[in-house]
Parts: C-alpha cells; structure tokens; sequence
C-alpha cells in the first residue's frame, strides 16, 4: 500500500484463451466427462477462465466480520496481508519475530482454498523503531535477516513475494529512493532478492511499485532497467508488481498495455498488486474496465489483486475505489470487471494464446485421485490448474508444476504434452479446471 498515484485511458485487451471444465461425472475406466466453461459468476471464477487470479487484501482484525468474510471467500482466490507481514509487524523487535497476525491470514487463506501474496519483505517504510536507528553493515545485515526468516517461516505457502517495495523515487530522475536501505549499498536490492531465493525457493520473487503504470514514466523505466539488468546477469527476479492506485488526476494511462507487455518481454511475470480507482458510476466502471483488459491482453498478466474488499476497508475509503460498496453490495465497477474477465476486450493480443488443454479423472482412492492433462496446439505452453476447496497437490509427473493448493502451474519438462497430478481431496470430490496459454 501506498500513498501516489499515477497517470491518462487505457487500450483494450484480448482474453488469452477460454478453458475446458470437468464435470462430476467419472465415466467408466475412470475418465471424466468434459463440458465448455460457463461464464464466471464470480470475479475468481472469471479469471481463472484465462489462467489468472483475482485477489484483494485482507486485515487479521476484519475476519470476524462475516460479511467480510463471506465476499472475500466468494470473490478471490488469492489473499495479501494487508500489514501483517510486513516489517514492523513481523519483527517488531530485533531477532524476535511476531508471526500471529500473519498466520492468521494465511491459515485463513489456505483453509478456504486461496493462495497467498506475501507483502513484504524490504521496505524503506513501516519498519520498526529499531531499524529505522540502524545504518551501514549492521541494517544490512539486520535487513538480510529478516528476509531470511519471515520467508523460511512461511516456505513453501506463499504464491509470490513482493522481497523488495518502492525503492525508486518519484519525478523524473529515475534514481533509487534515498533511504536508510539504499545507503547501506547500491547492491541491497539483488541481496535481498537473492536471499529470499535461498529462503524460499519456490516461490515467485516480484519487485512491486506505485507510478510505474505509465511507460514513458522515468520511474517505471528506471524498474524496467533494473529487472533487465536482474534477467541478463542471472538475480533470482520472476515478477514485477504494478499497484495501479488511480484516481480522476491519475487515471488509467493510455499505454498501460504497453507497459505490462513490455515488462513481460523481459521474461517476468506482471502481477497488477494493488488496484484501487477512485470515483463512482459509469466512470470508474470503464477504467476497471480498461485495466482488467490491459492485462487479458498479455499472457503473462498473470493476476489482478484488488487493495480491499469494501469501499469502507479501503485507506482510501472517502474515494470509494473498490468493487463493493459498504455494505458489501456490488458497484457498477463489479459488473464491468465481471463482465471483462469473462467476455475479454479488443484490443491487440500477444502471443498468449494457440493451445488447448483437455483434463480427465483417472485413477481414484477414499483420499485421493488422479487427472490426467493432455495440451495441443503447441510443444511451449504453461497449463494453470484450479484446484478446488481445500485440494492440495501429492504428486506430478512429466511435467514441472508449482503450487500446493489453490491455482498450480504446470510448464514442460522434456517428457512431452501429456502430464497427471495427484490431489488429495481434503473433503472435496469436485474436479480441477485448467487452461492453457503459450508464453
């Protein structure tokens, strides 16, 4: 979360390519039926339809409100703490770590089926007193411990970090933010990102920031310089962030496609972080619009995360930027966000798309079963599994598949087009749906 905004309309964007679902019915041999995708009732259901996610953030204290609870439950499939991992929350005191809050979300997350953004690892801002004393050597290596913990604490069950937060200062200079992590060293980004790694190495590593949605902006080509310069010399960076915080002075910019395809060519996935638009009706309709376009136009826009779930959550609540009003109902920007996730746009697609993937039910136990997965259309490709309630993945074969639960991600591995999973089923018999995209 932040406190900027940025700039001016945006083109329109293709869907990367619908999906195939299963249906409940295990034929004999073992193989499930397969029926064409539904339109997404609901804002996770749309997206997974192209292979993407759609989240929002969550606060520890609000999961006692069952309103609350019941749209984020229904609505996203992945959860970022709002706070409650970043820095002054996880180690409010030097070497001694505070994971209750965090937990909390997580157990939260996990236990409704949802992935988790962990949010974040190194920041100039909400650090603890502590820190904000500390300089040179001793912040470094006080910085490159916390990294080291927070992420082997939570290893394994979190989809992306966000290991470093706004280090780029705004304006036209295009320089590293002058702060205390900054003067310990002009390398502290990569440590950090090379550290989260060695802590958590299944995990997708982002570098996320506000002004950067415009790409004549110096500030977004400063961080396009910087995970350039991170791919060519081999620093462990899989992801770039854009929080998109927009308003009437700062709205959607009309190259935003262009700066999410143009991160993308760099070989990382973009992950819109933090979207919040400020205004109501018809206007704010069309600029959610226009974002959720922009990034179905690039295949590796691999997900939307919304900053809140109601107006009245929002840090900017008197601006009304969110999907829900207070009271939980639905604004018209839910309708237009719905309505472009499962009908897409027309603007100029990428390379996303050219390969199908079919899914059947194999073999089966009273606590697990088979899918077998068989991709045409291309030899490249990267399949997106939803998993279904509390689902987790046992095992994989012929192919290379990342995640526990939640979404998985499937990408070859030498051993051809055909690939299965295990799942364990966790109480739920339902069938995973998968879609497939070319990179």
């Amino acid at each position: 979360m932040t406190r900027t905004l940025t700039p001016s309309p945006s083109r329109r964007g293709l869907r990367a390519i619908s999906l195939a679902t299963l249906t409940a019915v295990v034929l004999a041999g073992g193989v499930a039926a397969t029926t064409a995708q539904a339109a997404g009732s609901t804002l996770q259901a749309a997206a997974a339809e192209s292979g993407r996610y759609f989240g929002t953030a969550i606060a520890a204290g609000r999961l006692n409100d069952s309103v609350y609870t019941t749209i984020a439950n229904r609505e996203f499939n992945m959860i970022t703490a709002e706070n409650e991992m970043k820095i002054d929350a996880t180690e409010p005191n030097q070497n001694q770590f505070n994971y209750t809050n965090g937990d909390r979300i997580v157990s939260w997350a996990r236990s409704n089926g949802k992935q988790v953004r962990g949010h974040t690892l190194a920041w100039h801002s909400q650090q603890p007193g502590w820190m904000q004393n500390m300089s040179g050597s001793a912040l470094r290596n006080a910085m490159l411990n916390h990294v080291t913990q927070v992420a082997t604490h939570y290893r394994g069950q979190i989809h992306s970090w966000d290991v470093v937060n706004e280090a780029f200062q705004d304006g036209s200079s295009g320089a590293r933010r002058d702060s205390n992590l900054q003067r310990t060293g002009n390398d502290w980004i990569e440590a950090a990102f090379r550290a989260a790694r060695a802590a958590d190495p299944n995990a997708k590593l982002c570098y996320n920031d506000y002004n950067t949605d415009d790409w004549s902006h110096a500030k977004t080509q400063a961080v396009y310089n910087l995970v350039r310069d991170f791919k060519a010399r081999g620093v462990p960076i899989d992801c770039v962030g854009l929080q998109s915080h927009f308003n009437a002075q700062s709205p959607v910019p009309s190259n935003y496609q262009t700066t999410i395809s143009s991160f993308a060519a760099l070989g990382v996935d973009v992950q819109i972080t933090e979207l919040d638009i400020e205004g109501s009706g018809t206007a704010q309709a069309d600029n959610y619009r226009r974002v959720v376009q922009a990034c179905l136009a690039v295949s590796r826009c691999t997900g939307i995360s919304v900053w809140g779930v109601r107006d009245t959550d929002s840090w900017r609540a008197s601006g009304t930027p969110l999907l829900f009003d207070g009271s939980g109902n639905k604004k018209a920007a839910y309708t237009s966000t719905l309505n472009a996730l499962n009908g897409g746009g027309t603007g100029n697609p990428d390379p996303g798309t050219g390969c199908t993937v079919t899914v059947s039910r194999a073999n089966e136990w009273s606590d697990r079963f088979n899918v077998s997965l068989a991709v045409s259309g291309s030899s490249t490709w990267r399949v997106s599994i939803q998993t279904q309630g509390g689902q987790t993945l046992q095992n994989s074969w012929n192919a290379t598949v990342s995640g526990t639960s939640g979404t998985l991600t499937a990408t070859p591995n030498g051993s051809g087009n055909n690939f299965g999973i295990t799942l364990y089923k966790n109480g739920n018999n339902n069938n995973p749906t998968a879609t497939c995209t070319v990179p």
